[in-house]
Formats: structure tokens, sequence, C-alpha cells
């Protein structure tokens, strides 16, 4: 694979994003939504440190346990929505105007496609939670919270997403319609994300098998300020396979 190649797709496919209005509709959408959220857990927050303060009523919180953590845990739902507009015509826009055969013959190799595609979607991730880093540094000129937590929270929620977005590139790689493309990737992450539901009901074997494939279980520990191996090699097993699956897609366009 040459980075080379595959950096020069990943810029051109990220600045096509903002040559439509969908990054924009997309952005704006995300921000005012983390922004509410944002504000009213801040408020909430302030509204528990004064009650105990002044009554010694409710439980003193602190600004991991009452904003940190439950703002990046929402940040995913809103990213498991939100994801799907941001693959959906990577490779179903080629596919609907005919131009994924020159794709497929071109100089560049497909795994460097693949990958281009891949990183111009977590360039475009990356700027929307960078965009959010208005809070966290809020939270840290008026307060003081936990840094660990607050960096490994983040850090979650982008490998998450990526994981999100494998999805969404591989289901953008099988259908030309992009409406489509939407809908699966929806349906199969949010199967993903509430599999472990079933644990609870499950044998001993299989519930752990199912609480291993969800993937937000494997999100609560960087929630709680820690980063594990297990996560991490979860995260990057899932990116890869959902990579590798894409780039099986695609290769079968060359023998049909």
């Amino acid at each position: 694979m040459s980075f080379a190649n595959a950096w020069t797709i990943a810029r051109r496919d990220f600045r096509s994003y903002f040559t439509t209005p969908i990054a924009y509709i997309v952005l704006a959408l995300f921000l005012a939504i983390m922004g509410y959220m944002f504000f009213n857990m801040l408020a909430y927050f302030n509204e528990q440190a004064m009650n105990y303060q002044t009554y010694n009523m409710g439980h003193s919180m602190s600004l991991s346990e009452g904003v940190i953590r439950p703002l990046y845990g929402n940040m995913n739902v809103i990213l498991l929505f939100f994801s799907p507009a941001i693959t959906m015509r990577l490779f179903a826009e080629e596919r609907k105007n005919q131009t994924i055969q020159l794709l497929m013959t071109s100089p560049v190799s497909l795994t460097d496609i693949v990958f281009g595609k891949f990183l111009s979607a977590t360039l475009f991730v990356a700027v929307m939670i960078g965009a959010t880093l208005v809070y966290p540094i809020t939270l840290m000129i008026f307060g003081q919270p936990d840094v660990g937590t607050l960096v490994s929270s983040i850090l979650g929620t982008f490998l998450l997403t990526c994981c999100l977005l494998t999805t969404g590139i591989l289901f953008s790689a099988m259908t030309e319609n992009q409406i489509v493309a939407v809908f699966l990737t929806v349906c199969v992450n949010f199967l993903l994300w509430i599999i472990s539901w079933s644990a609870y009901s499950a044998g001993p074997v299989w519930s752990d098998v199912l609480m291993h494939l969800s993937l937000i279980n494997h999100f609560m520990k960087f929630s709680q300020g820690a980063i594990e191996t297990a996560d991490l090699v979860y995260y990057f097993s899932f990116i890869f396979f959902g990579l590798f699956l894409t780039h099986r897609v695609l290769d079968s366009f060359r023998w049909r």
C-alpha cells in the first residue's frame, strides 16, 4: 500500500464533502444537538452541586461523572445515526455514476482506494469531534475535570465512530443506492450496539460472546478513564475486518 496514493484519494474525497450541502448540514445539526446537550448537562450539574453545598442534598458528583461521561456517551449515540450520512456516497456514488470501473482500472491499488476513502471519512469525523473540543476546554477553564477521563473518552468515541464508518463504507460498496446504504448501515450498527442486551438471558458462554461483540460495551472502560489493550484490539480488529470485506466486495467487480 502507498500512503501517498491513499492520502491523495483522502484529500480529494474530503474536499468533495464540502462541495455539497451535506457536510454543512451534518456539522450544523451535530453541533446544535451536542451544544444543547452540553449546556443542559452543565446546568443540571451546577444545580446538583448547589443543592449539595446548600442543603447537603443529593449526591456530590464530579465533572467526569456528571458531564464528561454522559456527554460522550450521548455523542456516540448521535454519531451512530450521523455516520451513515458521511459514508453513504463514498462508493455508492461511484457505482451510480458508472465511474467504479475507471476506479478499479486506475494505477492506484485497490487497498489504497479503500484506505483513502476510509481516511477521508475519519478526517471528517475528526473535524466534527474537534469542533466539540470547546466543551472540554470550557470545563478545564472553569473547573477541574479529570484529564485522563476526558482524553480516554475522546479517544474511545473516535475509535468507536471509526468502526461505524467501516460498516458504512462496506454497504456503500455493496449498493449504488445511497438510501439503501444508509438504512443497512444504521440497522447493522444498531444491532451491534444493542447485541449485549441478549447477554443477560443467554448462557455463560454466549453471554461472554455477545458482550464482546457489542460496540458500546468496549467504550465503557474509555468513559471511566481506562484504556485497555483488549478494547483497542477489538476496535482495530473491527476496522481491519470491515475494510477487508470492503476490499473483497470491490475486488469482485473485476470478475464481473
